[in-house]
């Protein structure tokens, strides 16, 4: 069974239709809405869904301690449950639910899914060619500095396998903004299971305000240069006396995550 970890903070325009486009999509998932005390009733919005639709359920946390802590929240709830695959989506309509069984279909061969907007057939729409820029130069970035062969290591559409959560040390995790997609996607990799990028439509909201800050990109660089150098420092300290590092491959990333040292 699929459940869909659905973070919320000020979501209160966005999540109704949300979840009735998810549950119109796959009527046999279920949806985690995680909301962090949002002050604008988001919270009290999921409380009348749930209380309407079964499928729909609501996990109530003290306060905003970022994009990270609450998906791990989410996770470690339906780890507790009998779920099968647990997906990630964004509640502001960035990510489409109608494209959810690209994801769905690729699972059945792989333990992690993205929903990727820079591989081909995938799209940004209204956004700034400054912001897709920024965007696609940090994921480029993170390939390059972690040896990641993914093009889209940051996005936020995802399908794991209950299993690949199980086994990629969740409890290590301190990553909590927006580099906690590529914190997991690396340590997908680092623990030799496969990982599958699909193509998207990623959508810059209608509604609300974006949570993306200059404090979040901060750490986002700060973390990524950090488990960078940790790679390549790990890389030379195994590598025989003589050898000519030929860079980052798909095939060397596995052992422990640099978000571990």
């Amino acid at each position: 069974m699929l459940l869909m970890v659905l973070p919320t903070y000020n979501e209160v325009e966005n999540l109704s239709s949300m979840v009735a486009r998810i549950l119109a999509v796959v009527p046999d998932a279920h949806v985690l809405v995680v909301d962090d005390a949002s002050p604008d009733g988001t919270g009290e919005l999921a409380d009348r869904l749930a209380a309407a639709d079964e499928r729909v359920q609501v996990l109530h946390r003290a306060g905003k301690e970022g994009l990270g802590r609450a998906y791990l929240a989410g996770f470690a709830w339906a780890l507790a449950r009998e779920y099968d695959l647990i997906g990630e989506i964004d509640a502001d309509g960035s990510h489409q639910p109608e494209q959810l069984p690209r994801l769905l279909a690729a699972a059945k061969r792989a333990d992690l899914v993205i929903g990727a907007r820079y591989v081909p057939g995938g799209r940004v729409l209204n956004w700034s060619r400054g912001r897709e820029a920024l965007s696609r130069g940090g994921n480029l970035y993170i390939r390059l500095l972690l040896g990641m062969p993914l093009h889209d290591a940051t996005a936020g559409y995802r399908i794991f396998r209950r299993n690949t959560l199980e086994v990629i040390d969740l409890d290590q995790v301190q990553s909590t903004g927006y580099v906690f997609q590529a914190d997991l996607a690396y340590r997908t990799l680092q623990a030799g299971l496969t990982v599958e990028e699909v193509p998207i439509d990623f959508v810059e909201r209608v509604r609300g305000q974006s949570k993306m800050t200059p404090d979040i990109a901060r750490e986002s660089l700060r973390l990524i240069t950090r488990w960078g150098i940790a790679e390549r420092t790990r890389r030379l300290r195994r590598r025989p006396a003589g050898d000519v590092d030929a860079g980052p491959s798909p095939d060397r990333t596995r052992g422990n995550s640099p978000a571990d040292r």
